[in-house]
């Protein structure tokens, strides 16, 4: 084989080997298309600090079941589930940005999850390198009797 042709291979190889762990860290362009808003660029996943609670993931428990009240018509129904939300940890710790990503099938459990979220405190922020991102959290919100 030619020098020339197992240098190219070698090149290939090691683009092949680096170009996964470049693309770990990219971020996602989000638009608001019933708003007039600029596009925001948020991070999803691989940033080298995640965002995290006051008090870490016993304080994020503690604040959820401190602040969560059942909805009366779910709790007389006997209603019971659990909904997927996602926000965004801004560059500032706040929470913003907040969706439900799959719903419980009760639109009053759907509510009262975003409302949890919504009064949530500042988030310390996310980091890539030492500069702080905006980073898409999910987070599950259970309703049980």
């Amino acid at each position: 084989m030619p020098k020339q042709l197992r240098f190219c291979l070698l090149v290939l190889i090691s683009l092949s080997a680096v170009l996964p762990m470049v693309a770990q860290v990219r971020h996602v362009t989000t638009v608001n298309p019933m708003s007039k808003q600029s596009y925001s660029e948020v991070y999803v996943d691989y940033v080298d600090i995640q965002p995290q609670f006051p008090g870490g993931e016993r304080g994020l428990i503690n604040f959820i079941n401190k602040t969560r009240e059942y909805p009366y018509d779910a709790y007389k129904k006997g209603i019971q589930g659990r909904v997927l939300c996602s926000f965004v940890v801004g560059v500032d710790g706040k929470v913003s940005d907040v969706r439900v990503i799959r719903g419980s099938g009760n639109e009053s459990l759907n509510r009262e999850a975003l409302r949890v979220i919504g009064k949530m405190p500042k988030w310390s922020v996310g980091k890539v390198g030492d500069h702080a991102v905006p980073v898409r959290m999910v987070l599950p919100i259970n309703f049980r009797l």
